[in-house]
């Protein structure tokens, strides 16, 4: 998808959320944590945890982004200035 002049777009197609990642934080409570991100992080975290092809990749990812998450920090294990950290 080609980027428009609204720099709130995404570039990448958008993923949609697994029920499994909407389980995972709404038990950790961070629903809202992962809300508040920008849509590109958002989006990001979701295509990550779909390419994964075995089980334990995808359950490794999705414990990443939760730890990245409450850590706030934290965004693909690179610093980010916007979180509450």
């Amino acid at each position: 998808m080609a980027a428009t002049g609204d720099p709130g777009r995404l570039k990448r197609a958008l993923q949609q959320m697994p029920d499994d990642v909407a389980q995972a934080l709404a038990a950790r409570g961070l629903r809202a944590v992962y809300d508040a991100r920008p849509p590109y992080q958002r989006n990001d975290y979701l295509a990550w945890i779909g390419r994964a092809k075995r089980h334990e990749t995808r359950d490794r990812r999705i414990a990443q982004m939760l730890a990245e998450l409450e850590a706030g920090n934290l965004y693909m294990k690179m610093a980010w200035s916007g979180g509450r950290g």
